[in-house]
């Protein structure tokens, strides 16, 4: 189909030559024996020359790019001869001007040839530096560029578009070397975390087994111990858990809706016998937005903030929950009178499996922050933290209203 539109293309801008060729001829004054006579040499010129492309367009599609521009030249050359000897043989020009404008047209071919080899080596090299691009992109040098190729505005579209392309590339690389590397981080962080409760698990499961503990203090303790420890490994779990259906995408847009006050006192709930084994004081005040409409999610991103001050503020400090309404939105804080966090510290405090217990030995993967910015984020917001060491830390999360 594509090659019965070109010869459509070629018959069309051949016609319309022609009929250019009469007017042109009625314009210096020709009168209408000589305009017949003209055109009745130019229909048997236009359906051979419809005919010679339409053989010539399948064997120039298998030739090289300087073959096709040497043979557009050289058509073009012989048409004008073929008209020069019509004219001549019509006696519209006389034998000897037409002879000297054949030795001029000798020299055009040169000329025209020349030029179309010029201008397709420009065009070659163009295309030769494109593939041997594409070739290192497909070998996987994504630091390969073809850069300016001075070589018209097609070439230097695509060759421009090769270069986007393998930039984006790079940064898909990127990211995917980063996502292994996260991987890495994640097995090595939890294979640490999970060796400590399940170590204090089998040893307790061992001593009541074997008969080496069988009083009732003992076991009422080991029992307390081993709660604590299913409790480390099923929040280590579900941080996991939920933080892969971030990675995923797989939270959908937000249907639920619960208060504020609802979500606050749902996250309190879950971390208030830790503040009272460590004898803190947890504190919650919402300035009037306790009926503000939240998603249910806030409450486990309030909850990991809570943990997370409670470990680290002393005995007898506060934890509080604040929260105020602003022009933007609903901003809900979680403060606390603990050791704060250093300024180098603050800054990756987000990273997954950062932590500022050097030694590791508090629960869980340093996930925990990690998972409540990316539910933030999910919710359209964006949470923020706040430390001054020896004082205190505060960690505010905002949510479009």
């Amino acid at each position: 189909m594509s090659s019965w539109r070109a010869i459509a293309l070629i018959a069309v801008v051949a016609a319309a030559g022609a009929f250019g060729t009469i007017a042109v001829g009625a314009a210096i004054g020709m009168d209408g024996r000589e305009l017949l006579d003209l055109a009745a040499y130019l229909a048997p010129a236009l359906v051979i020359t419809v005919i010679a492309m339409a053989i010539a367009g399948p064997l120039l599609s298998r030739a090289s790019m300087r073959q096709r521009f040497g043979t557009v030249a050289l058509v073009g050359a012989v048409v004008a001869m073929a008209n020069l000897f019509v004219l001549a043989e019509t006696m519209f020009v006389s034998r000897h001007d037409a002879t000297l404008v054949g030795v001029l047209l000798v020299y055009s071919i040169g000329a025209g040839v020349g030029a179309s080899l010029a201008v397709a080596r420009t065009s070659v090299s163009a295309l030769d530096r494109l593939a041997s691009i594409a070739r290192a992109l497909g070998e996987g040098d994504l630091e390969a560029r073809v850069g300016d190729l001075s070589a018209g505005p097609e070439l230097d579209t695509l060759a421009r578009t090769l270069d986007e392309m393998a930039g984006r590339l790079k940064q898909v690389q990127e990211r995917e070397r980063l996502v292994e590397a996260t991987r890495r981080d994640l097995i090595t962080a939890v294979s640490h975390d999970l060796r400590t409760p399940l170590a204090s698990l089998r040893a307790m499961i061992e001593a009541i087994d074997e008969g080496v503990v069988d009083d009732p203090p003992s076991l009422h303790r080991y029992a307390v111990e081993m709660r604590r420890s299913i409790n480390q490994l099923v929040g280590m779990v579900d941080d996991l858990f939920e933080l892969a259906q971030l990675d995923a995408g797989a939270i959908e847009v937000e249907t639920q809706r619960a208060s504020l006050d609802e979500v606050v006192r749902s996250a309190i709930a879950v971390v208030e016998s830790q503040a009272q084994e460590k004898g803190l004081a947890l504190v919650m005040d919402l300035n009037g937005t306790e009926d503000a409409p939240c998603s249910p999610r806030m409450a486990r991103v309030l909850q990991n903030l809570l943990v997370n001050a409670i470990r680290h503020t002393p005995t007898d400090g506060t934890v509080r929950v604040d929260a105020r309404m602003l022009p933007i939105g609903i901003e809900v804080a979680v403060l606390d009178t603990g050791e704060g966090i250093s300024p180098e510290d603050l800054e990756r405090v987000f990273d997954p499996f950062f932590r500022t217990d050097t030694s590791r030995s508090g629960g869980g993967a340093g996930l925990g922050l990690t998972l409540a910015k990316r539910i933030v984020e999910t919710l359209g917001g964006r949470i923020e933290a706040e430390s001054e060491p020896a004082h205190g830390s505060r960690f505010s999360v905002l949510l479009p209203g």
